[in-house]
C-alpha cells in the first residue's frame, strides 16, 4: 500500500479491542494501512508510536496517535457513518455509551478472571463466570426488544460490545450455548456469520518493518 495519506493502523486479528476498530472502520469505508502484529512480538515502530505496546493503535501521517479503541471509533464514524451507527437520539447516544462502559469496566473484568484465573490470586472462575452471566442476560433483555441492542439494524453499541460477547462465549462454547439467553445467541450467531464478521477477521501475515502493510477500510476490502 502506497498511500501517505492514508493512517497506520497497527492491529491483531484476534483482539476484540481491535476486531470493534476494524468494525468502525470498515463500517466507515475509511483507507487505513493495516499492520498485523504478534503480540509476543510487537514491532519497534508500533511501540515507538505507542509505548504502553496494546492493540489497536491508529498513527497518522502528521504524528497523531490514537491508542484507545473508543477513540479509532469516534474518529472513523464522525468522519463517515454511512450506515447510520450512531444515528440515534441524544438519550440513545448516552445509553449506548453507558452500556459499553458497563461492557468494557465489569464484565470485561469478569472476562478476564473466567478466561485467565491463573494470572489473578484467589479468583474462582465459576464466580466470575457468574458475574459475566448478568451483563448477558441484561443483553438478552434488550434483545428482546430489537434484533440489536438498540433499534432494527446494527449500531456501535453492537458493534463495541460483540467482540467480548464472543469471547464470553467461546471460553466453554457449550455451557454458553446451552445459556438462558436465546436473543444473545441468535444475535451472535446472526454476527458470526455475517459479511460484516468475515470482512474484518481475513487472516494477514505478520507485519516486518519495511514491508508495506495491508489497504483495509474500503467497502470492498471490509
Amino acid at each position: 500500500m502506497k498511500n501517505s495519506d492514508s493512517p497506520i493502523f497497527y492491529s491483531f486479528r484476534r483482539c476484540p479491542y481491535a476486531m470493534r476498530a476494524r468494525l468502525a472502520i470498515a463500517s466507515a469505508g475509511i483507507p487505513v494501512e493495516l499492520r498485523e502484529v504478534v503480540l509476543r512480538d510487537k514491532p519497534d515502530e508500533m511501540l515507538q508510536a505507542s509505548p504502553k505496546g496494546t492493540v489497536p493503535v491508529l498513527v497518522f501521517p502528521e504524528g497523531k496517535v490514537l491508542e484507545e479503541s473508543i477513540d479509532i471509533i469516534d474518529w472513523a464514524l464522525t468522519r463517515r457513518d454511512p450506515e447510520g451507527l450512531t444515528d440515534f437520539s441524544p438519550e440513545e447516544v448516552r445509553a449506548m455509551r453507558d452500556l459499553i462502559e458497563e461492557s468494557d469496566g465489569p464484565f470485561k473484568d469478569a472476562l478476564d478472571r473466567y478466561k485467565y484465573p491463573n494470572r489473578y490470586a484467589g479468583i474462582d472462575p465459576i464466580d466470575q463466570r457468574e458475574k459475566g452471566a448478568q451483563f448477558i442476560k441484561h443483553l438478552d433483555g434488550l434483545l428482546g426488544l430489537n434484533n440489536y441492542l438498540f433499534a432494527t439494524d446494527f449500531s456501535v453499541a453492537d458493534a463495541a460490545i460483540l467482540p467480548f460477547v464472543r469471547q464470553f462465549a467461546h471460553v466453554d462454547r457449550e455451557w454458553f450455548w446451552n445459556g438462558n439467553w436465546k436473543n444473545v445467541i441468535r444475535w451472535l450467531e446472526e454476527f458470526l456469520e455475517s459479511d460484516r464478521f468475515r470482512g474484518i477477521m481475513k487472516k494477514y501475515p505478520q507485519w516486518q518493518s519495511g514491508q508495506e502493510g495491508i489497504s483495509f477500510g474500503t467497502h470492498q476490502d471490509g
